[in-house]
């Protein structure tokens, strides 16, 4: 029982610590809902995905940056620095442990054309089609957003169960100083018909999921804007 006590307070500091260390990291990175006037659900990308269209999960983490600290080659061309963005985003230490897992699980000559190393993650240019450790798809790009589908294999071309959108944008703001990184995620389920008896239909992630997803979001939103710095 002792040696049991001990083990528990343990791990008690150390979940306390890790928690504690997470909000520190994280501070600057903000969540906030993504209301229904946003002009990413008025695309024809959202309506060709949910056609129904079906309830969504939406949110959008937003971390502003100092433009004097932001790497200066990543602000000598129009559109470079939401390229080297989205590239930390996949390259990082936050997204290894999927990384890893997807590859292991879906890395084969079937998905060799699509980005799975370290070293191409953080080169690519992510024009339109390009593909993510069979995970993400790029469907639309311009200087500031790069907007991928998410939830299941780009191979999957049918509606899913699981699909979404996923934004990121870097908007340089030189009045303010700032550059603003943001990564909007907009999850639904895209197979499910609406009901005959017009109920309504049941949110895409449970409260615990969306949780984690934010807490999850704000790891990969620090790491990548911190690749971005000098």
């Amino acid at each position: 029982m002792p040696l049991l006590r001990k083990t528990l307070a343990v791990t008690g500091w150390t979940s306390l610590g890790a928690a504690l260390a997470f909000t520190i990291s994280t501070r600057k990175s903000t969540i906030h809902p993504v209301p229904e006037t946003d002009y990413l659900l008025s695309t024809t990308l959202f309506a060709r995905y949910n056609p129904n269209p079906n309830p969504s999960m939406r949110d959008i983490c937003l971390r502003r940056v100092p433009l004097d600290r932001i790497k200066p080659e990543l602000l000598a061309q129009e559109g470079r620095l939401v390229e080297a963005f989205c590239g930390a985003v996949w390259s990082g230490w936050a997204f290894e442990v999927q990384r890893r897992y997807l590859a292991r699980k879906y890395r084969g000559p079937e998905t060799e054309g699509q980005l799975w190393d370290v070293r191409d993650l953080e080169r690519s240019a992510y024009a339109v089609g390009t593909k993510i450790t069979d995970h993400f798809e790029v469907l639309s790009k311009n200087d500031s957003s790069i907007i991928l589908r998410c939830g299941d294999s780009p191979r999957v071309n049918a509606y899913r169960e699981s699909d979404g959108l996923f934004e990121l944008t870097a908007d340089v703001k030189k009045e303010e100083g700032v550059v603003e990184f943001g990564m909007k995620s907009v999850f639904y389920n895209s197979v499910a018909q609406p009901d005959a008896q017009s109920k309504p239909l049941q949110e895409p992630v449970g409260p615990y999921m969306q949780w984690a997803h934010q807490k999850y979001t704000k790891l990969l939103m620090e790491d990548a804007a911190r690749k971005c710095m000098q």
